[in-house]
């Protein structure tokens, strides 16, 4: 993939890894390369019902 992707990206949620999870209805894309830009992680909110993410409430700056 290294060689053959300009762009790779993850999605991780850890409510589906801890059931108790401090952080229910929030997902990280987390860019794990990106051939002319940076990697980077970013917080989305996550609405489970509709399989749909939108933008974290308040900032979405940088980690």
């Amino acid at each position: 993939m290294e060689q053959d992707a300009d762009v790779i990206m993850f999605i991780y949620r850890d409510e589906v890894y801890n059931s108790n999870s401090e952080f229910k209805g929030i997902a990280e894309i987390i860019i794990g390369k990106q051939r002319n830009g940076p990697i980077d992680t970013i917080r989305l909110s996550f609405e489970g019902e509709c399989s749909r993410f939108s933008d974290f409430p308040g900032t979405n700056k940088r980690h």
